[in-house]
């Protein structure tokens, strides 16, 4: 069973239904049983980074969650703002992140090229620097659907799955043990995302 975390602030449903289509067993909850049970865990995010970590405190989840990644050894992925929500901390807010990853989240700084504009939005390529289960067998020249004005600095270059380029080269997805994080929409991203998501769902 892949648990979507529900805390408010995600594309959850389309997650879900994603993950339907391609028959995979999944549901949407914050409840804490429901996550104690779960075999994988999605945490989506759409949003600012501190109401984000109070809706995960107001809730009551963020232990649970952190045994269960940290303890059990729980496979996560983490989509857009939350894949910034596994980092330490970011400079969106205030609040500490869930510090799951060593990272931090940061702002896109265009200073001297007009021509670049945040959010970051549309179609962009990655390019796969570390194999990994999570892109097995992706089709060539992968590309995904991004929304964002914060990319993901890891402190080890070990932790980077793909690089994305837009000014600057940035981390679109990183992996640490059973910890993964996309920076960009699979569930808005077409065949490359129903791929991502299938290798997702089918990690033992």
């Amino acid at each position: 069973m892949v648990t979507i975390v529900d805390y408010g602030m995600g594309n959850s449903n389309s997650i879900l239904n994603m993950l339907k289509k391609i028959n995979v067993d999944a549901k949407i909850s914050s409840n804490i049983r429901d996550l104690e049970e779960a075999g994988k865990l999605i945490l989506p995010g759409v949003g600012a980074f501190d109401n984000a970590m109070k809706n995960l405190s107001d809730l009551g989840i963020i232990p649970v969650l952190k045994k269960r990644v940290i303890k059990d050894k729980t496979p996560i992925l983490g989509i857009c703002l939350g894949m910034q929500l596994l980092t330490k901390k970011s400079e969106e807010g205030y609040l500490e992140g869930l510090g799951l990853v060593d990272a931090e989240t940061v702002r896109f700084k265009f200073h001297d090229n007009g021509s670049l504009k945040t959010p970051h939005m549309g179609w962009n390529t990655v390019d796969i620097r570390t194999e990994s289960l999570l892109f097995k067998d992706m089709y060539e020249e992968p590309r995904f659907y991004f929304v964002h004005s914060y990319y993901v600095r890891c402190n080890s270059s070990e932790d980077i799955l793909t690089t994305t380029r837009y000014g600057i080269e940035f981390c679109s997805s990183f992996m640490k043990d059973n910890i993964f994080g996309v920076q960009f929409h699979p569930e808005k991203s077409h065949k490359f995302g129903i791929k991502l998501l299938k290798n997702f769902a089918e990690m033992c």
